[in-house]
């Protein structure tokens, strides 16, 4: 009997969040600084709460990878409204991290669930949140760059995709 074919290794997986990542992190660039810091739809968050929460999801996973098991820390979210520098720096420094980090997770632990703040999940499953999280608040983003007159990164040019045209 035939082995499946293997559809995504740890690397491309990493490639494809980093991919996420790089364009997310462009879309933050794109915000003037004001309008990162208090433009938002009525009832939702402005760009910058949810590059936090980003931010601090990544922390999350992080803490996961290097000591196996989850714990959320509310105090990773209480950020006295950095700005926008201060978030692209935390982009960096995470993006590194997550580099560093994210091929040491054994191919065990990736699929074991394990009880989580968020449910009973795997590594990998939550891994797979945290990226459609993040296309979900960038898509925010995007409509809220709109609103401002700025023109956002073209949604399929990402570091982890061959280019187009």
């Amino acid at each position: 009997m035939t082995q499946p074919p293997r559809l995504l290794t740890p690397t491309d997986l990493l490639a494809h969040w980093q991919g996420h990542r790089d364009l997310t992190r462009r879309v933050i660039e794109a915000f003037p600084e004001d309008g990162f810091t208090t433009h938002h739809a009525p009832e939702m968050r402005t760009f910058q709460d949810m590059a936090c929460e980003l931010a601090a999801m990544l922390e999350y996973q992080l803490n996961w990878f290097r000591t196996g098991k989850p714990h959320w820390d509310d105090s990773v979210q209480e950020h006295e409204s950095p700005t926008r520098a201060d978030i692209l720096k935390w982009w960096d420094r995470l993006t590194a991290e997550l580099d560093a980090e994210f091929l040491k997770v054994s191919a065990e632990a990736w699929t074991t669930p394990v009880d989580s703040p968020f449910g009973k999940m795997s590594p990998l499953m939550s891994v797979l949140y945290l990226i459609d999280n993040e296309v979900h608040h960038r898509g925010q983003g995007y409509v809220y760059l709109r609103e401002l007159g700025v023109t956002p990164p073209a949604f399929y040019e990402r570091s982890d995709l061959p280019k187009m045209g």
